[in-house]
């Protein structure tokens, strides 16, 4: 549900599951680069025992804080401007621009919007 109790559209749904999923796989890459950085020397390199177990121990634990951060970081990211741009959209006045007063928003002289356009414009 969103924030005013309506349903989520298609798009929004569908951009949900692009960000799930590349927060997913980002925290992943994130995660493996964290693992070899700090585990890396221990698998490469002949080092004495109880280093070798401090360094794989490390990597072991550090890795899965790393993809949770990644995680939850995306994710929040996301919702904060998913419910800004939500906001931006519904400050009524129906261009999204947040100003009440109907105006175009205009970028490089053209409309923010597709749309049919007046001649003179």
């Amino acid at each position: 549900m969103t924030g005013h109790g309506g349903r989520r559209t298609q798009a929004e749904r569908d951009a949900i599951t692009v960000e799930i999923g590349y927060a997913l796989f980002s925290a992943a890459f994130a995660a493996a680069v964290l693992f070899g950085a700090v585990a890396g020397p221990a698998l490469l390199f002949d080092l004495p025992d109880p280093l070798e177990k401090v360094l794989l121990r490390t990597g072991l634990a550090v890795s899965p804080v790393m993809f949770l951060v990644r995680v939850v970081s995306v994710l929040i990211r996301f919702r904060a401007e998913a419910v800004a741009a939500r906001t931006d959209a519904t400050s009524g006045d129906g261009n999204g621009d947040g100003n009440g007063n109907g105006e175009i928003e205009r970028r490089g002289g053209r409309p923010s919007q597709p749309g049919p356009t007046s001649p003179d414009s």
